[in-house]
């Protein structure tokens, strides 16, 4: 498999988790984002949409990490990402959905590129939009892990899953926003967890051959 994707890119970064979680190896084709490579025909042609990740599995090419993140797990179950019974699992995605749905989608790049064209935003502005659904959502997922007693280190129960696989991504955008992630200790705690491990602390991007 290749994975099209960004170092920086919270989306590829959950990709990669779920890549190494699964002990799947992958090709990594770096998309550098600061020269709009995205834009370019080459990578249009791969993804009408312009956008990463691309999960290229030799016969398709997979886009959204989303559907990607299913597709894993459907076709590779084991290690599981998803809790075994309907309203465990539902609690999981709903997690991972206050970072997907409500924090990732109004802070991404193109977003937040829009803000310094079109309204002028500088740093301490963008820094500040960031911030603020980035907070609110913190809040949000803090309450869920804090109303969980059974849960273990990780979001749900004693091993990482979907709902990590989306969280530790946002809280690396989020200390890049100068965000103090200390303000939500469930989420620092769960998050020092997964780093302690190589599936996470590998797809880390710095770790990634285009953060030079």
């Amino acid at each position: 498999m290749q994975l099209h994707g960004f170092f920086r890119s919270g989306t590829s970064h959950r990709v990669r988790i779920a890549l190494n979680l699964k002990g799947l190896p992958y090709d990594y084709v770096a998309v550098d984002l600061r020269v709009d490579a995205h834009l370019a025909p080459a990578f249009r042609a791969i993804n009408p949409q312009a956008l990463l990740p691309v999960l290229d599995t030799g016969t398709h090419k997979l886009m959204q990490s989303p559907a990607i993140l299913e597709w894993l797990e459907e076709q590779y179950p084991t290690p599981a990402l998803l809790p075994t019974t309907p309203l465990d699992r539902a609690h999981v995605r709903a997690m991972a959905a206050v970072v997907g749905c409500d924090i990732h989608p109004i802070n991404n790049r193109r977003i937040l590129m829009q803000l310094r064209g079109q309204f002028g935003a500088d740093e301490s502005v963008i820094n500040a939009w960031c911030a603020q659904w980035i907070s609110a959502g913190f809040d949000a997922v803090e309450a869920m892990l804090g109303a969980d007693t059974h849960r273990g280190e990780f979001c749900f129960g004693g091993t990482p899953g979907l709902a990590d696989v989306y969280l530790v991504p946002q809280v690396e955008s989020a200390r890049r926003f100068g965000v103090d992630v200390s303000a939500w200790p469930l989420i620092a705690a769960v998050d020092a967890a997964c780093m302690a491990l190589p599936a996470f602390a590998n797809a880390a991007p710095s770790q990634q051959p285009d953060a030079a």
